[in-house]
């Protein structure tokens, strides 16, 4: 059995060109951490981190974004993988995207209301470029920033996904999300069981365990908001954590016979 890398992505949540967090996405409860989304990226790059998971608030609202457009591009300037999403709603946003330098973009409501030009851009820049990001309530997936709901089951679309050659998914409850009670590892893990697709954990991490959890669950990710910015999770532990448990999990190949004859077993 092979064990899949596992990723830690650092979440920077961008509104007016401030780095901030939502309470279960409600625009109404924010907490605002820096005003300098740059300096805070450095900050994970140093910890070690290698990807970032950025969001475009505004435009997840409607909203133009053009400061979360500037503070995507000095971001995109550090040596650091960034998965983007937030307002991707036709092509020419998502090829704007890739073209700046983004890894991956993440798409959401688009893929629901318009899903020809979603399918047109895995074909077009290859599955490992567009991810879905299923944002759910009690099973139940919402759309347009997490305001409106969508007449669709979380699984019933994530394997949609999987049929139309998506490969890439972030996976959030928004019940939990900036909630710190703990990931819905159980919820996650099915969805990556039922369709094969590489599931990135998000919403409700408090602790150490929580990344320890995702990844014994094998799912590909996690991603961290709150904990970070709070202090509940020091980033380079979280980093080391997940690289040790890597090895653990990986399994014990058994030597060929003339191998382990060679080695005196």
């Amino acid at each position: 059995m092979k064990v899949a890398p596992f990723t830690i992505y650092p979440a920077i949540d961008l509104r007016q060109g401030r780095v901030v967090r939502l309470a279960q996405g409600d625009p109404g409860r924010e907490t605002a951490y820096d005003h300098d989304p740059l300096r805070i990226a450095g900050q994970w790059e140093a910890a070690g981190a290698q990807w970032l998971h950025v969001v475009n608030l505004d435009g997840a609202f409607g909203e133009t974004g053009e400061q979360n457009q500037r503070a995507l591009a000095q971001i995109l300037e550090t040596a650091l993988s960034v998965q983007f999403g937030g307002g991707i709603r036709d092509m020419a946003s998502l090829a704007r995207a890739l073209e700046l330098g983004v890894s991956r973009v993440v798409v959401g409501t688009a893929y629901i209301e318009d899903p020809r030009f979603v399918i047109a851009a895995l074909d077009r820049y290859g599955p490992d470029s567009v991810a879905l990001g299923i944002d759910a309530r009690d099973g139940t997936v919402r759309i347009r920033g997490w305001q409106e709901p969508a007449p669709l089951q979380t699984l019933e679309l994530a394997q949609r996904w999987a049929d139309d050659g998506g490969r890439w998914l972030v996976f959030t409850d928004i019940s939990r999300d900036g909630m710190g009670q703990g990931v819905n590892v159980d919820a996650t893990a099915e969805i990556a069981r039922e369709t094969g697709l590489s599931v990135i954990a998000s919403g409700g991490v408090r602790s150490l365990d929580d990344v320890r959890r995702v990844q014994e669950a094998g799912l590909s990710g996690i991603i961290i908001g709150r904990a970070l910015y709070e202090g509940q999770v020091d980033l380079a532990a979280a980093l080391r954590v997940a690289a040790a448990l890597q090895v653990a999990l990986r399994p014990q190949v058994a030597l060929r016979p003339q191998v382990a004859k060679e080695a005196g077993c």
